[in-house]
């Protein structure tokens, strides 16, 4: 046998991580991470007993490739052997209770793995991330300020999401990513490649394929292998707090909020969010520690406080808050309306960086910037963007503030991303640093809106 499925054999030994005899529920994206993982359980379950069945969630994100990558899933299994779950959704109308369209992925995918390992009577499901995708998640958490439960990253085995009684486990934790694909290279392993992974628009995507290559450079190796026992200590700690913020939500005798510690604080604050299915970052945490009582925009819809005991409540929202998402395919010209907004775009040829004379509500992009694919939205809570002029992305609440654009003003105006979730316009700023023309421009994107009371788009 290949000497790394032996290894990843000593990993599961050594972390407990599963017992033989046991059934499990594999994860598989079909990239070449989660089909190495399926190799490699499919070489040790005779040794170990192990019955394996293999779980595939179509998003339906990127159309006839999310379908191919589906099929691919189901003939492989047939090629081992093995049975195989795979359930399609629409994450699009999932999208209208108002997260992130991520977000909401993440959250079906969980879901789905947690469902159908009940319904197998699975105890287990094991998914393939690895030493790099620790990495990234270090940096991306630490770009985006999160504490210690955050930069502590993802856990060898824990309780799944929606499902406390099932355990996920992570068997690659300690691998690199060339690891696996020498591994696959070697093995001649078939495996299907996201074509998302390569937009430089994705932050993911800038952190992995800029961030950390110069981090590694400048810095050696050993650089990330301090980062990733870093992230062991931070996360043997946030453990800590995190059990006993956990006991904290969980009586009904609790000691006063005011007189736990400030992370402690924070950390009851957080696990409430989280049971409450909402999205939050440092500037909400705080403001519902600092201000009991005080009604807190969470997010379209979302309207919440905290009372002086501590616990986190939702409200009736307000409706000037907007919901939901609109995903189009850009064509050289087009027309739609989103909420009170009416936007029309035209492709013009040309080359060049020189702007057309200025008017009003008009701007205009690089069309090959943008993309074939756009999404309309409100603003949430966490969104970054980088107007013109401006060095480097900024929390699009902190431009809000810097405009003097309120609170409640800030949910009714439109936000336009590309297909990868990277803002490039908002209603009433100036437009994205990185999609404006310039000597490279082939195409330009002449952009417009008016809102339903207002002057007619000339």
């Amino acid at each position: 046998m290949h000497r790394w499925p032996l290894e990843i054999e000593q990993t599961i030994v050594d972390r407990r991580l599963l017992a033989d005899d046991q059934p499990v529920l594999v994860g598989v994206s079909g990239g070449v991470d989660s089909v190495s993982l399926l190799h490699v359980f499919h070489l040790l379950s005779p040794l170990h007993r192990w019955n394996l069945t293999v779980a595939h969630l179509n998003h339906g994100l990127r159309g006839r490739e999310s379908d191919l990558d589906a099929r691919f899933i189901e003939r492989m299994a047939r090629c081992l052997d093995l049975p195989c779950v795979v359930e399609s959704v629409k994450v699009n109308i999932a999208q209208e209770r108002g997260a992130s369209i991520e977000m909401v992925g993440r959250r079906l995918r969980h879901e789905f793995l947690g469902r159908t390992a009940e319904r197998l009577q699975i105890n287990t499901i094991a998914l393939a991330h690895h030493a790099d995708d620790q990495i990234e998640l270090f940096f991306l958490r630490l770009l985006r300020g999160g504490g210690g439960e955050a930069l502590g990253g993802m856990r060898w085995i824990r309780p799944a999401i929606y499902h406390p009684r099932i355990h996920l486990i992570r068997p690659l934790l300690g691998q690199s990513k060339e690891a696996i694909h020498a591994y696959a290279a070697e093995t001649g392993l078939k495996f299907r490649e996201d074509s998302s992974n390569a937009s430089p628009d994705f932050l993911r995507n800038r952190v992995r394929r800029v961030l950390i290559p110069a981090f590694q450079r400048h810095f050696g190796p050993s650089a990330l292998r301090t980062v990733l026992r870093s992230m062991d200590i931070i996360a043997a700690e946030s453990e800590v707090v995190t059990e006993a913020a956990a006991g904290w939500v969980r009586q009904r005798r609790r000691k006063p909020f005011d007189r736990l510690g400030l992370a402690l604080q924070r950390q009851c604050l957080r696990l409430q969010l989280e049971n409450l299915g909402l999205s939050y970052d440092f500037e909400l945490i705080e403001q519902l520690r600092q201000f009991p009582g005080r009604r807190i925009s969470a997010g379209a819809m979302e309207i919440i406080s905290r009372n002086t005991s501590g616990i986190v409540r939702r409200h009736e929202s307000s409706p000037t808050f907007k919901l939901g998402e609109s995903v189009i395919g850009i064509e050289e010209t087009g027309v739609c309306e989103f909420d009170d907004v009416r936007l029309r775009w035209r492709t013009i040829a040309g080359t060049g960086g020189l702007l057309p004379p200025r008017r009003d509500r008009t701007e205009y992009f690089d069309r090959d910037k943008v993309g074939d694919m756009i999404r309309l939205r409100h603003w949430r809570p966490g969104d970054r963007f980088q107007p013109i002029g401006l060095n480097g992305e900024a929390k699009l609440q902190d431009l809000f503030a810097n405009a003097h654009i309120g609170r409640e003003e800030r949910h009714r105006l439109v936000v336009a991303t590309t297909g990868e979730g990277t803002v490039f316009w908002v209603e009433g700023l100036r437009l994205g640093e990185c999609f404006k023309l310039d000597k490279g421009t082939r195409r330009r994107l002449k952009w417009q809106w008016l809102r339903s009371r207002g002057n007619a788009l000339r």
